[in-house]
Order: structure tokens, then C-alpha cells, then sequence
């Protein structure tokens, strides 16, 4: 290539035991067709592609050409999938290296429907364009939430088709993390008996993203109150963005404390703390209000491999392993609490905060109000002229929200800047990513570059975006797919 992007390769993971992964390059593609590419995600991490042309880079992103000192594996991992363990690993993903920015900053570089590997289970290893398009928008867009997340490089066609329930046209996506640790990770080596395996692991976790924990007496248990707190704070920001995951498995719990998998996520419009979006959660398991308890049950799974590493005596590894998890459900109330208050405007700590929070969700809930937009609304946002924001239950709930209020502060500057730090104008209604997706599957990509526009800015807008703020009008039950 004419220029190799400045890729910086230092590839850790690989040098890893085998058992942690396979080595294996991308299966190359037909006919590679560049649709998509972040500039600014690769001017964030140091690389240049400014004297590449699409059909370079095409070849680049499709893993017909890999990068000079890449070492591209599949890595393996386990995961609780709806509460069932299963032996898993990289199916339709290869890892093709870490690159490391001009400060160091380590990030994993991962094809997304790259072909089979030993870990695809009869599947064909690839990517429809449609799901890797969603998670291009939906990942960019929790970024611009200040939502941690891995991030979307490009998308690339294929060429090539993919059978589904129909015939798709083939993609593969370019996925930039911190790390694709999992707890999954650390239940596939746990499985395997190997207690230096597990050593190795944590060891290795510890020193690429927790290095002030390395002297730690037990670093185990270090790691395990870190990755807790990690969880905590994400799951509280999905609560405060209205976003549901929807495959909330071991295996998309990243030990980074990033939002990692992008399949049948999408974002509640009417507040219903029982909002499932997913085709595959018939039970609710994964639904909106169900999201901090699946984060303590997986917490739960990551804490029972490690017992091996925190004490020799496994009733006391037990006891100590079991307090640090059960310390989620304070920590969270806490900062659930605090997120809520910020998105109220509400400053300082007053004892009828938690029961003013619940009544408005309450309302919320009964008249089907929009989340986001209820919030917009007490910011002065008039936008959705809905008559629900007249009745009498919540004009006297809205009087008992100023006079807190004004408790604290006499100053509508400064809550109305704390509502407007946590409470976006815009989310990616799922309507609006559907009309983007369809318009892309039919070779039309503006409607996507204008979402992507639109979606840049969540918190503050100078242009007239209504139809982007305004919920769906269809009836429809919204579904959405895991795309394999």
C-alpha cells in the first residue's frame, strides 16, 4: 500500500497461549466496496488516510490486503446466552492486531464478518450490510452520549451475498475497543481447569487496563471491584439514554467496561420499564428494567472464575467474592439516584427526591409519554405538543419539581446546564435508523450520512430537527434481530 495508515502494531493478545485463540487471517472477498469510513475515529487514534484511495482502503477493510505486522486470530470465549452456558468464540471475527496511538493508548482493530473460523458453529462466518450498518450508527452514537463503547471504523460490501431469511448483501465491519476481554473470556479459561491460565489472564487484564492494581495483595479481588464499579456506571447510562441492549449474555459483558455488540439494541420511545425490542427475549430477561439485575447475575458469573485466584480456602474466597458482588445493588440506587437528579436539574441530596423521581416515571408510564422527550420538555423544549403535559396530575407534580428546584438553587442557568449535559435533544429513534438502513440496502446512503450528522450533536442542535426528535407514529410492535 502506499501508505500503511501509520499503523502502530503491538500485538499482545496473540502472544497469549494458544488456547486463548486461533490464528487465522480473514477469508478474502469477491469484489470489496468501501460505504462507509470514520475520519474522525481515525484521526482520534493516530491514523492517516489521507493518500489512500476507497479502493485501497476497500481491500484494507474487507481483509483481502492486511497491514504490515497485523496478527490476525479468532478469540476464544465462553457466555451465559439466556442463562445457558455455552462454549462460544469469534464466529464471523477476526482481531487483526492492537494498534498503539502516538500516547500509547492500546486499541483492539476487528473485523466484524470476516468468515469462518473454528469457533462458527455451521455458521458462514459473515455479515449482512443492513446489522453492520446499525451497529456503525448505534456505536457512534453512544460515544457522542458520552456513553462508554467500542467504536466503528468502516463498513465495507463484500461483493458477496449472505442468506438469511433472504439474500442480503455482505459486509464486513471494522471495530475499534479498548480490548474484546469478556467475561466470557474468563469463563472459557475457568472451564478449562488451568490455574495458570487463569493467572495469565489476569495478569494480562490487569496490566492492559487496570496497571494501579498490579501490586495489589490480591489483584483478583482488586479486579473484581473495578470491573463492578465499571458496570455499574455503563448500566446507569443505558438507564439515563433509555437504550436496551437486548443480548445482555456473559459474552457481551466486556471487562473494559465498554458497550460492546450491537444486535438487537435500539432505544425505548414510550417509557415502559418492560420495554423488550429483541426477537429472540420472549421472557423479558433482557428487558429495560431487568438491565441492573443482568449486570449483578453476570458480575456473579466473572466473580465465581476468579475464586480459584482469591484464596486458597474456597469458603472464604466465597465469602469475600460474594460481598463485592452484593455491594451492586447500593451502588447502583446511589447513582441511579444521582443520574436521575441531573436529568431533574435537582442539586444537592433532599430526602423527597427518590419518591419525586418515581412519580414522574409513574406518569410517565401510565400515559405512554416519551422518555426522551419528557425530559426535553422540562427544559423548555416544546417541540411534541402532547396534551398529557396539561393534565392535572403532572402540572402538580411539575409544581412540586420547582420548588425543589429552587431549594438549592435560584439560578434557571444552573440546572437547566446540568439537564442539558445528560439529557439529549436526539436519539437514534429506531424509525429513523430503519429509513436510513432501508435507504443503504438499496444503495442510498444519505439518509444514513445525515442521521450520522444529526446523531453527532445530542446535547445541543442549531438547526431544526423535529423529525428526528419526534417518536414513531406507527403502531407496529418495533423488533429487532441479533443478524446471524
Amino acid at each position: 500500500m502506499k501508505n500503511d495508515l501509520n499503523w502502530n502494531f503491538d500485538n499482545s493478545y496473540s502472544r497469549l497461549p494458544d488456547s486463548f485463540k486461533e490464528n487465522i487471517d480473514p477469508v478474502k472477498v469477491k469484489s470489496p466496496e468501501l460505504v462507509i469510513l470514520n475520519r474522525d475515529l481515525a484521526k482520534n487514534i493516530d491514523l492517516d488516510f489521507s493518500n489512500i484511495d476507497n479502493n485501497e482502503l476497500s481491500h484494507l477493510f474487507s481483509g483481502n490486503i492486511l497491514p504490515k505486522n497485523s496478527n490476525s486470530i479468532a478469540q476464544a470465549y465462553a457466555g451465559h446466552q439466556f442463562g445457558h452456558f455455552t462454549m462460544l468464540g469469534d464466529g464471523r471475527a477476526v482481531l487483526i492486531g492492537e494498534h498503539l496511538s502516538k500516547d500509547k493508548k492500546r486499541y483492539d482493530i476487528q473485523f466484524k464478518g470476516s468468515g469462518k473460523t473454528i469457533f462458527s458453529r455451521n455458521g458462514d462466518g459473515r455479515a449482512a450490510l443492513g446489522p453492520m450498518l446499525r451497529e456503525y450508527v448505534i456505536s457512534e452514537s453512544m460515544y457522542k452520549l458520552n456513553i462508554p463503547t467500542t467504536r466503528s471504523l468502516a463498513v465495507v460490501k463484500t461483493g458477496e451475498k449472505v442468506i438469511r431469511d433472504s439474500t442480503l448483501t455482505g459486509a464486513i465491519l471494522t471495530r475499534v475497543a479498548s480490548s474484546h476481554v469478556r467475561v466470557g473470556t474468563f469463563q472459557y479459561i475457568a472451564a478449562r481447569k488451568n490455574i495458570d491460565e487463569l493467572k495469565t489472564l489476569l495478569d494480562y487484564v490487569v496490566k492492559r487496563h487496570y496497571p494501579s492494581i498490579e501490586d495489589s495483595k490480591n489483584k483478583s479481588i482488586e479486579l473484581l471491584k473495578i470491573v463492578l464499579e465499571k458496570q455499574v456506571d455503563l448500566v446507569v447510562n443505558w438507564m439515563r439514554v433509555g437504550f436496551i441492549h437486548g443480548v445482555m449474555n456473559t459474552d457481551n459483558m466486556s471487562i473494559s467496561g465498554e458497550t460492546i455488540d450491537y444486535g438487537p439494541c435500539a432505544f425505548m420511545d414510550v417509557y415502559d420499564p418492560k420495554t423488550v425490542f429483541s426477537s429472540i427475549d420472549r421472557t423479558g430477561r433482557y428487558a429495560y428494567c431487568n438491565q441492573p439485575v443482568i449486570t449483578k447475575w453476570n458480575l456473579a458469573r466473572f466473580a465465581e472464575c476468579l475464586i480459584p485466584l482469591i484464596d486458597n480456602d474456597q469458603n472464604n474466597a466465597i465469602k469475600s467474592a460474594t460481598e463485592i458482588v452484593n455491594s451492586f445493588e447500593k451502588k447502583y440506587e446511589k447513582k441511579w439516584l444521582n443520574m436521575m437528579r441531573s436529568k431533574l436539574g435537582l442539586l444537592g441530596e433532599e430526602k423527597n427526591d427518590q419518591s419525586l423521581i418515581l412519580d414522574l416515571l409513574t406518569w410517565m408510564h401510565e400515559m405512554k409519554a416519551d422518555y426522551t422527550n419528557t425530559f426535553c420538555y422540562l427544559m423548555g423544549e416544546k417541540f411534541e405538543k402532547k396534551k398529557y403535559y396539561e393534565n392535572e396530575k403532572f402540572l402538580s407534580w411539575k409544581e412540586r419539581w420547582k420548588n425543589r428546584l429552587y431549594f438549592n438553587s435560584n439560578s434557571p442557568e444552573k440546572y437547566l446546564q446540568l439537564m442539558r449535559s445528560v439529557n439529549p435533544l436526539v436519539i437514534p429513534r429506531n424509525h429513523k435508523v430503519e429509513e436510513a438502513l432501508d435507504a443503504a440496502n438499496k444503495d442510498d446512503f444519505q439518509p444514513l450520512k445525515k442521521l450520522l450528522e444529526i446523531l453527532s450533536q445530542p446535547y445541543f442542535q442549531n438547526k431544526n430537527i423535529i423529525e428526528y426528535q419526534l417518536p414513531s407514529t406507527h403502531k407496529e410492535k418495533y423488533q429487532t434481530y441479533c443478524g446471524t
